[in-house]
C-alpha cells in the first residue's frame, strides 16, 4: 500500500490504494472507453453480490449526495413535503431535501449515542400529522407539512434501529432512505446489511470511506420501479444508458429525453478502482475492527474519556472518541496536531449552521444531545494501513494530552 506522509505525522485517514488499482485504471485508460459502461455494470453487479441484493436494483452514482437526490426523487417527495433528518449528519443529508423544495424536520440523537432518536421521531411525526410544527417546545416553532420521508443515518459504521423507523415510516405512509454513507458491510440487529432495509439505501465511495472512488457512490433500491427511475434521472432523464447508445448496432444515435434528469453517472476509471476496492473488504473491514479494539482497551476504564457505542455488526468506520466536559475539545485537538496526530470532528450539527438557523428560526440548544456530542467528539485515526505502532503512538498522545 501507498503511504506518502512523513511518518512522524499520522494523518487522520490514508486512502489503503496498492498496485491493483493503479492496473484497473490504466486498464480502462487503455480500453478507449472513459465514461459508463462496462466497469461500471460490473461494479453494479459485484456490489449487488456482495449485499445480497438484485443487481438491477444497484445503481452507480457519481457521489451519494446525487445518490440520496436521486432516491428522495424517485420516492415522490417533492415541494411542499417534509423529511425528518438528523441533526448530527454531514450537509449533504439535508441539502438534497432542499434540491427538491421540500422541508427538513431535524431529529435529536438518543441521549449516549449518535444515531437519531427514535421517541423524538415520532413525536415529531405525531405533530406533524395532527397539522402541527415539527418542534414542540417553543409552541408553534418549527417547520409544518406533509410527512414524506425519513432518512436515518448510519453513523460511523454503526447501524440505526431500522425495524423501529420502518415501523413508524409504515404507519404513516412514509418512505425510508437510508444514509449508509458510513456504512457499507455493517449490519443491523436482524442481520441485514445497511442500506438494503428500507424503500433505498445511499452508499458512498469518498475518500475517506470503508471503499474508495476518490469520489463516487451507490444507490441499492427495494422497489424495481424506484431503480427505473433512477437509471433514467442519473443520465439527463434519457431512455437509453450511454453504453447502449454508443454500442448498439441499430439507431445508436437515437435517443428520448423523458424527464429533465441530472448529471449523475459515474466513469467508468472509479468503477474500476471500487471493484478492486471490493476485493479488499474482508481485510480491512478486519484491520478497522483490530484498530478499534486497541482503542477500545486504551479508553474503555479511563474517566476522562467515553468510547463509542457498538454493536455486533458494527463496521467500525470512525473512532469517535468524547471526551470529558472539563476538557477543551478544541485545544486538544490542537495540541494532538502539535504531536503529529490528525483528528477530526464528525459531526457539527446541521440546526447549528447560519443556513438552517435563518430558514427555521433555530437555535443551538434546540436538540441538546446532538450539541453535547458535537461539543465533546474527536474522531481518531483509523485506516487500514495503520501499524500497531501507530495506534499505540496515537493512544500515548490522546492519553498525555486529557489533563483534567
Amino acid at each position: 500500500m501507498h503511504y506518502s506522509y512523513a511518518m512522524e505525522t499520522i494523518p487522520f485517514a490514508v486512502p489503503y490504494i496498492g498496485a491493483e488499482e493503479e492496473e484497473a485504471v490504466l486498464r480502462v485508460l487503455r480500453s478507449g472507453w472513459l465514461t459508463t459502461g462496462t466497469e461500471t455494470l460490473a461494479f453494479e453487479q459485484e456490489f449487488a453480490s456482495m449485499l445480497g441484493v438484485p443487481p438491477r436494483q444497484t445503481l452507480a452514482v457519481n457521489s451519494a449526495t446525487s445518490g440520496l437526490h436521486l432516491a428522495l426523487e424517485a420516492c415522490g417527495v417533492c415541494k411542499g413535503d417534509l423529511v425528518l433528518v438528523p441533526s448530527y449528519t454531514f450537509a449533504s443529508t439535508a441539502e438534497v431535501v432542499r434540491y427538491l423544495q421540500a422541508d427538513i424536520a431535524f431529529v435529536d440523537c438518543a441521549p449516549g449515542t449518535f444515531l437519531m432518536d427514535i421517541e423524538k421521531l415520532q413525536e415529531s411525526i405525531d405533530r406533524l400529522s395532527r397539522g402541527k410544527s415539527a418542534y414542540g417546545w417553543r409552541g408553534g416553532f418549527g417547520p409544518c407539512g406533509t410527512p414524506k420521508a425519513i432518512i436515518p443515518v448510519h453513523y460511523g459504521g454503526l447501524c440505526c434501529d431500522m425495524e423501529a423507523i420502518n415501523a413508524i415510516a409504515r404507519r404513516y405512509n412514509m418512505r425510508t432512505v437510508e444514509d449508509a454513507a458510513h456504512a457499507f458491510v455493517a449490519y443491523g440487529a436482524q442481520g441485514k446489511p445497511a442500506g438494503t432495509q428500507g424503500d433505498a439505501g445511499v452508499f458512498s465511495f469518498y475518500a475517506t470511506k470503508p471503499i474508495t472512488t476518490g469520489e463516487g457512490g451507490m444507490i441499492v433500491c427495494a422497489d424495481p420501479a424506484c431503480a427505473e427511475r433512477i437509471a433514467i434521472m442519473r443520465s439527463h432523464g434519457i431512455d437509453r444508458p450511454v453504453w447502449s447508445r454508443y454500442t448498439d448496432t441499430k439507431a445508436s444515435w437515437y435517443y428520448q429525453v423523458v424527464d429533465a434528469g441530472y448529471k449523475y453517472n459515474i466513469p467508468d476509471i472509479l468503477s474500476a478502482l471500487g471493484r478492486v476496492q471490493l476485493s479488499r473488504v474482508a481485510y480491512t473491514l478486519e484491520r478497522r475492527k483490530r484498530i478499534a479494539a486497541l482503542y477500545d482497551a486504551a479508553f474503555a476504564n479511563d474517566e476522562r474519556f467515553l468510547i463509542p457505542p457498538t454493536a455486533s455488526g458494527d463496521a467500525r468506520h470512525l473512532y469517535p472518541l468524547r471526551l470529558h466536559e472539563a476538557l477543551d475539545r478544541d485545544g486538544f485537538i490542537a495540541a494532538l496536531k502539535d504531536g503529529g496526530i490528525g483528528a477530526s470532528v464528525h459531526f457539527i450539527p446541521l440546526h447549528t449552521m447560519p443556513y438552517y438557523q435563518k430558514l427555521y428560526g433555530l437555535r443551538d440548544d434546540d436538540f441538546p444531545e446532538s450539541y453535547k456530542n458535537f461539543r465533546q467528539e474527536i474522531s481518531l485515526p483509523l485506516w487500514p494501513a495503520m501499524t500497531d505502532e501507530q495506534v499505540q503512538r496515537v493512544i500515548s498522545c490522546v492519553q498525555n494530552t486529557a489533563v483534567l
